[in-house]
């Protein structure tokens, strides 16, 4: 359990969030490459004249989907490649709004967070704390 004075994450810590987030990684890409196949068969083996609409409709439905899913897996990937350089960099599991260590509970849950708890709260809460000074700004008028 981390002190409140600790600064970063022990080595052995961060070795063990290294493991985790290597297996995500890992699994990741291997998502992506079976995505990949299956648009791979799609497009292989959509038909090109103009036959049956509903099947060619479908064929898209499904290429947005797949596309859609290999988006979200980039973005993933890159995400946890990032707390990999943090890891070496031994920044990792620091808030990067308060500077605090982030809960070792919520990083082995998300080990892409890069904010604490309170403050992915306060910066989810701003939106709608603008609003409320805007309605109250636009009533005083």
């Amino acid at each position: 359990m981390k002190s409140p004075t600790a600064t970063r994450y022990s080595d052995s810590d961060l070795a063990e969030f290294k493991s985790l987030i290597e297996s995500k990684l890992n699994r990741a890409r291997s998502e992506v490459g079976y995505v990949q196949e299956q648009i791979l068969d799609i497009t292989e083996h959509a038909t090109d004249d103009h036959g049956d609409w509903m099947e060619g409709a479908s064929t898209g439905g499904d290429l947005e989907f797949l596309n859609d899913q290999m988006a979200r897996y980039s973005k993933f990937i890159r995400e946890l490649e990032g707390a990999l350089i943090r890891i070496k960099n031994r920044t990792y599991g620091i808030c990067e709004v308060s500077g605090e260590l982030i809960d070792k509970k919520r990083l082995l849950a998300v080990p892409t967070a890069r904010k604490s708890l309170i403050a992915k709260q306060a910066e989810q809460n701003e939106p709608k704390r603008m609003k409320d000074i805007q309605e109250n700004f636009d009533e005083s008028d």
